[in-house]
């Protein structure tokens, strides 16, 4: 039997990247799955490949910024698959390495805005359904740089470190009542984001590598794979965990 067979999944930032690899592997094991993104035709493509590989999946065209659209991806889940067993929230965007001084208000506000309120906003959004059914799996995908300094620019790194809080708090709030909430820190992971900026200046390539044992990038799908044991009832006694998937990154203290 598949790991996710009868579950339903609501995957965020799902037309790219970690959130196209989740929807993608997770449909593989047996999930339905809401893509979550802004791009119609990257939404279409995702679609298309978990159809085409036997997988059910239906697209959301919407902004985790804006609170109906979050409530919007949840009623679709719901009307269309009876019930929310998983969401994870991927959507994100990066700062470039901006120091504090060289950060705007503006660049700011949306960095918390997308980072920060989107996830809470979408987490709110599910939440009534998986209580009255005292089950679901929450995941939200943060960074090393919620651990730790250096991993991104100031707000990136303010914005992470407030997402990896708040797990732990959904964690104290909602773990009696059936909900697992949990955190991946993503490290340095081959993303269209990252390859862009490894592209644009060959010193930041060197400087990732120094900083990961392994000497290698992550996939997508890594981090894809952990979200499906995370999701699966093989980890139904996990909550409230910050789990580091980065090549070793964590090490080096």
């Amino acid at each position: 039997m598949k790991r996710l067979e009868g579950k339903c999944a609501i995957i965020t930032g799902a037309t790219s990247g970690i959130g196209k690899a989740q929807a993608v592997i997770m449909a593989r094991e047996g999930a339905c799955v809401v893509c979550v993104g802004q791009n119609k035709q990257r939404m279409e493509e995702v679609v298309s490949i978990i159809r085409a590989e036997g997988g059910s999946a239906i697209e959301c065209i919407a902004s985790v910024e804006k609170a109906e659209d979050c409530k919007r991806a949840a009623r679709l889940a719901i009307d269309t698959y009876g019930k929310i067993d998983c969401l994870s929230n991927t959507a994100g965007i990066f700062d470039g390495f901006k120091k504090s001084l060289e950060q705007t208000e503006e660049g700011w506000c949306r960095m918390f805005d997308v980072d920060v309120k989107g996830v809470f906003l979408m987490c709110n959004a599910v939440l009534p359904d998986m209580l009255s059914r005292g089950d679901g799996s929450i995941i939200n995908i943060a960074s090393i740089a919620g651990l730790t300094g250096g991993a991104g620019g100031a707000a990136y790194v303010a914005a992470k470190h407030a997402v990896v809080g708040y797990t732990k708090q959904l964690c104290v709030d909602y773990a009696a009542e059936g909900v697992r909430c949990n955190c991946i820190a993503a490290g340095s992971v081959s993303t269209p984001i990252l390859d862009k900026i490894l592209a644009d200046d060959p010193r930041e390539q060197t400087k990732v590598f120094e900083t990961i044992p392994c000497k290698k990038l992550g996939t997508p799908a890594d981090i894809a794979n952990l979200t499906v044991f995370l999701a699966s009832d093989d980890g139904k006694w996990m909550h409230g965990s910050v789990l580091s998937m980065d090549g070793g990154r964590q090490a080096l203290g």
